[in-house]
């Protein structure tokens, strides 16, 4: 089962990375107007925003395997439509705009029905090395999807490339949709006000993803101004750069599991506060070289960190309520990378680039230990997170 699941997740996770690279190929492709690629990303976007705490709710309500496979399979259908309409020579960005807000309002109901899945199909210590893996073929994932979307668009077109989106959708959904689960709680339990009230019970977690969100914030920048300055040193140095954060990250996934740890929550707070590692390194700013260096340790935390907070939150919050409560953190992290994005430029146009950047390495230093003042936070887990090797 757990084969499957981490199957799943890798097939859903390569076609879900697949799609915003696609979908600027074709615009740019059909128009090569600016504006209607802002168009045809924010419908993607705005849908999943709004909609993410009703997914949920979902989540929560119905076995997960169910969400996730309706959810994968309506991305299936409507990365299928824009990959037959693009064939049959028909490219209006208005088709393009509706089938991406479809796309994101299920990538909405469908991220929640994830943490819960893993949740119900791995118990125990096996959950941390479970979640590492699904971390790593996600991250992998992450990784290739642009170069192999660009090299789909360009070799077979972009009607094919969103083909193949599609039968990776559908891959993913005929395996997870094998995952079986115990079937969820009676419905009277399951509304948005009693998952708020479960993330209120919970200081460390809200403290916790409002430092992701800080984190998020601030990668935005770095991913902004970081080409811009490290392109005086050559184009290929950004991408050294963003290859030695490649190898820290799957480093630290890879790391992640066999860790004795004992204190889950603190490990998540300093794996996160190396990011502002980076941000320092950028704004003295120093060589390119030192700036990968400083980019693959704030990877690497984050490798550690994604698996620890996976299973930490699993453990921790009820089964019920973990669709609503993961909910929450991902809608925080989704709307803060943009906000980064969006913001860097004009940020760096009024104020220079240094300014933004300490600001933003104090930032994120700040709020990801600030998790430390909460006492629960430094009180040691009863077991260690990782499974004894065998």
């Amino acid at each position: 089962m757990l084969t499957r699941l981490v199957i799943g997740r890798a097939l859903s996770a390569l076609a879900t990375a697949l799609i915003p690279t696609t979908l600027t190929l074709v615009v740019l492709r059909v128009t090569g107007d600016a504006a209607d690629l802002g168009l045809v990303l924010a419908c993607e976007l705005v849908p999943m925003l709004v909609l993410l705490p009703f997914g949920g709710v979902l989540a929560d309500r119905f076995p997960p395997e169910r969400v996730a496979l309706l959810a994968d399979l309506t991305r299936c259908a409507a990365q299928a439509a824009i990959g037959v309409e693009l064939l049959a020579g028909v490219e209006r960005i208005a088709d393009l705009a509706v089938l991406a807000a479809i796309t994101g309002a299920a990538v909405a109901f469908g991220t929640p029905a994830v943490p819960r899945l893993v949740a119900a199909t791995v118990e125990g210590p096996a959950r941390l090395r479970a979640n590492a893996r699904i971390s790593l073929a996600t991250s992998l994932s992450a990784v290739g999807a642009p170069a192999l979307a660009g090299a789909l668009v360009l070799g077979a077109g972009p009607g094919w490339a969103s083909l193949v989106t599609a039968v990776l959708f559908a891959a993913s959904a005929f395996t997870l949709g094998g995952v079986r689960t115990a079937t969820a709680a009676p419905t009277g339990k399951h509304s948005l006000a009693r998952g708020w009230q479960e993330i209120r019970r919970r200081p460390w977690f809200l403290v916790s993803v409002l430092g992701h969100g800080v984190w998020h914030f601030c990668a935005g920048l770095f991913l902004t101004l970081g080409p811009l300055i490290t392109v005086r040193g050559g184009e290929t140095m950004w991408v050294i750069i963003v290859q030695c954060g490649t190898v820290g990250m799957l480093a630290g996934v890879f790391v992640a599991p066999r860790l004795p740890v004992r204190s889950p929550l603190v490990g998540c707070a300093v794996g996160a506060s190396l990011y502002a590692v980076p941000l320092a390194a950028l704004a003295v700013p120093l060589n390119g070289w030192a700036v990968a260096v400083a980019y693959g340790v704030a990877m690497f935390g984050l490798g550690v960190l994604v698996p620890l907070w996976e299973t930490v939150v699993a453990d921790r919050i009820p089964v019920e309520a973990l669709g609503r409560v993961r909910s929450f953190d991902s809608l925080i992290s989704f709307a803060s990378r943009p906000l980064g994005l969006a913001v860097a430029a004009p940020l760096a146009g009024w104020a220079g680039t240094a300014v933004p950047l300490w600001v933003a390495a104090v930032a994120v230093a700040a709020a990801s230990l600030s998790v430390l003042a909460v006492r629960e936070v430094r009180t040691p887990a009863p077991r260690p997170l990782a499974a004894p090797r065998r």
